[in-house]
């Protein structure tokens, strides 16, 4: 009835083919059972229809744990349960090894290919009805490994009970587990190629995972979920065009606001969507960007450094609490941004490193597939099951859980073979270049699968080099992306406000350089975390001066920001001067909004906000040349900036004014592209904002007097460490 090395390796948990053995079977006129249980006393065989006794199993001599009966033959095969004693305890289930595979011819092949763009719809663990019973189906990529079990205290985690079925060529494991549904913990454990136990892993497809420091993954239901947010998704793509007003506000979940009063927490996805949604909303951001939300390990890698790249961090609640949160960003016409992190992942062992004892995921060479900046392994991105999983991911994201755009972190790291890495620690492409085509393609591909998939979203590069067309189409030899972070710019204006204004006149082409190229791609103009951590001080603290000089520093560098072309970016508690570093553990200070000279910056960035929004010319050829016309641009020694900014025909102009030194220009020449009456939209010396209230009374007429080499000039008042914006009145 079984061969005893058969029934040996099944106790064994080390038999390559379970399911050859397990379950019902022919045998000649006959039908054979076979069960593994290392806790049953006795075991009976159950008509899953009538409920009636067919059979007693009797446990093997030589491995009591298996289990083998004989009936005549009936229907084969038949429906049966399973009827389980071990001493007074006795209880009903399925046998997992009475199911056939769920997986299809056609999975199969596109699994193969590296071309299932649907992946986690087959990977994973994913709730259904199997031959009308009800379980969990599990399958993972693991082509090295010589036995796959799935454990959790569905089997009192023990790799033997419940080993898995491989799928031909594809290195696909798979087993139908009746009975197990919604939120159960469960992972992956593996035998290599030599069966050594590997290290228990969590599903790189899992929906869920435990709380950290836990691991498992856990169930989650994807189905089910009905969307009430087709308004948002139907206009989305109207607004994330180039030509309109994008302004995003970075957070980080964890840090945002906590609750003191019940142990200083994080809120809670769906706290988030009623406080920092209609915070938003109220400062007039189109547009959150979260921090990563995909699982990670370490609090201190701020999702940076993911391992459950489909699983949405259960550090603020659940798949659907998630899925509400998206919902309330959409009822607020907000877009919702997420990092998504490509680049590499850590080494934790319960993760993809060495997955099925060998290299899968990573490269097999160090020199390739390690990163010395953050201690973390690089994708194998020429392997074409490897850019399936990630592909699949940005798709994933966009449909599930109708994510608008991806803004992909460390671009950078992923483009050079040589990055950060020394003469003789990497290694060539093929042609000998430090260039990473594989890297290359997948990004180009990932481009062009998204946005051929899912309209309206965006996909945001932070590429920190001057790698050509970032931002061009693929099918112009550019990587794709809808925009790219312009960290030139941030770095150059940085610096350059840093400086005590009595030096800035030696470094005004930082201020002025990146309109060389600021039309060279679509760029976001990003004041982001990485600019208020490990040292570089909050955005105040980069200002130089005391007490209200700071404030005005800030107040004028803003205006330059939201004057000058580019979409914005700007990282939670920038938006009100926070006084301190980010610190990921703590919430934003929020108690500095009872200063009037915070409250000031935070009422400055949201009429900046609103400006930007309602100002066609502010937006609307943010990424062409003819939108932006310099009209001071080498006013050096008073350190002031002028320029217009136009929008498409018919739209007023605008005039953008900056004074970086302390001291107040009057009756300031400007020139004018046309002569009017120059209203004076915004001025953030207001004191509103907590500036003096220094300004031209709301307007300035033009005279017919040549300033900055045109014909018609207005005579300013620019006050000190500030930043105007007029607009030419309708009808000029």
């Amino acid at each position: 009835m079984i061969d005893l090395e058969d029934a040996t390796r099944i106790a064994a948990g080390t038999h390559s083919d379970p399911f050859s053995i397990l379950g019902m079977h022919p045998v000649d006129a006959k039908v054979t059972v076979r069960v593994f249980h290392p806790e049953a006393d006795s075991i009976d065989v159950l008509d899953r229809k009538t409920g009636r006794k067919v059979l007693s199993l009797t446990a093997l001599p030589d491995t009591p744990s298996v289990f083998v009966g004989t009936a005549a033959r009936r229907k084969n095969p038949f429906a049966y349960r399973l009827r389980i004693t071990k001493g007074p305890h006795v209880w009903e289930q399925d046998d997992p090894y009475r199911f056939g595979p769920v997986l299809g011819e056609l999975d199969e092949h596109l699994i193969a290919e590296g071309a299932h763009l649907d992946l986690w719809k087959v990977l994973g663990a994913h709730v259904m009805t199997h031959d009308a019973v009800e379980g969990t189906h599990f399958a993972v990529w693991a082509p090295n490994a010589s036995r796959v079990s799935v454990i959790g205290d569905f089997n009192a985690w023990d790799g033997r009970r419940n080993p898995m079925r491989q799928r031909g060529q594809t290195g696909v494991w798979e087993i139908f587990m009746p009975g197990l549904g919604d939120g159960e913990a469960y992972k992956y454990e593996l035998l290599d190629g030599q069966g050594n136990l590997l290290p228990q892993k969590a599903d790189p497809f899992g929906f869920g995972a435990e709380h950290p420091p836990k691991t498992a993954s856990i169930v989650r239901k994807l189905d089910g979920h009905k969307w009430s947010d087709k308004k948002w998704m139907t206009k989305r793509e109207a607004l994330h065009r180039i030509d309109q007003p994008i302004s995003v506000y970075e957070v980080h979940l964890g840090s945002w606001r906590r609750v003191p009063e019940d142990g200083n927490r994080p809120l809670s996805y769906l706290e988030h969507a009623e406080q920092l949604v209609a915070y938003a909303k109220d400062m007039g951001f189109t547009h959150l960007e979260l921090m990563p939300v995909s699982e990670f390990p370490f609090d201190g890698s701020w999702g940076y450094q993911p391992i459950g790249l489909y699983a949405p961090t259960i550090r603020h609640g659940t798949l659907e609490e998630f899925r509400a949160f998206v919902e309330a960003c959409h009822a607020a016409e907000i877009g919702l941004i997420l990092d998504w992190v490509p680049g590499h992942f850590p080494e934790d062992i319960h993760g993809l490193g060495q997955f099925d004892g060998t290299p899968l995921y990573e490269h097999a060479d160090r020199k390739e597939g390690f990163h010395p900046d953050w201690n973390t392994l690089v994708y194998n991105y020429g392997r074409r099951e490897v850019s399936n999983y990630l592909v699949a991911n940005a798709l994933y994201w966009m449909r599930e859980h109708h994510i608008d755009g991806l803004r992909v972190d460390a671009v950078a790291s992923m483009l050079y073979r040589d990055y950060s890495r020394k003469e003789g620690e990497w290694v060539p492409n093929k042609d000998g270049g430090r260039e990473n085509l594989e890297a290359i393609a997948f990004l180009q591909r990932t481009n062009t699968v998204v946005y051929g998939d899912a309209p309206g979203i965006m996909t945001i590069a932070e590429e920190s080099t001057a790698f050509p067309g970032v931002s061009a189409p693929v099918d112009h030899s550019g990587l794709g992306f809808g925009f790219k972070w312009n960290m030139g710019w941030m770095n150059d204006t940085l610096s350059y406000m840093s400086e005590d204004p009595i030096n800035r006149k030696y470094h005004h082409h930082k201020m002025t350089f990146g309109l060389h190229y600021a039309f060279s791609e679509n760029f976001v103009l990003p004041i982001s975390h990485d600019e208020v951590v490990h040292g570089k001080g909050s955005m105040i603290d980069k200002m130089p001066g005391q007490g209200d000089d700071k404030f005005a520093n800030l107040r004028a560098y803003y205006g330059f920001m939201w004057g000058h072309p580019g979409k914005k970016l700007l990282f939670m508690g920038c938006e009100f001067a926070q006084g301190v570093e980010w610190n990921h553990d703590s919430s934003l200070d929020w108690h500095l909004l009872d200063h009037p000279l915070h409250r000031g910056i935070q009422n400055l960035v949201r009429d900046l906000n609103g400006l930007f929004a309602a100002t066609p010319a502010l937006h609307q050829l943010d990424c062409k040349a003819e939108g932006f016309e310099w009209v001071e641009e080498g006013a050096a020694d008073e350190s002031i900036l002028a320029w217009v900014r136009h929008g498409t025909d018919g739209t007023p102009p605008v005039l953008v004014v900056s004074n970086f030194t302390p001291v107040e220009r009057t009756g300031r020449r400007i020139g004018v592209p046309k002569a009017g009456r120059w209203i004076e939209k915004l001025n953030t010396d207001a004191g509103c904002y907590g500036g003096g209230d220094r300004g031209n009374y709301g307007f300035a007429e033009s005279d017919q007097v040549a300033a900055s080499g045109r014909p018609h000039s207005v005579s300013l008042t620019i006050p000190p460490l500030s930043t105007l914006f007029f607009e030419l009145e309708e009808g000029h």
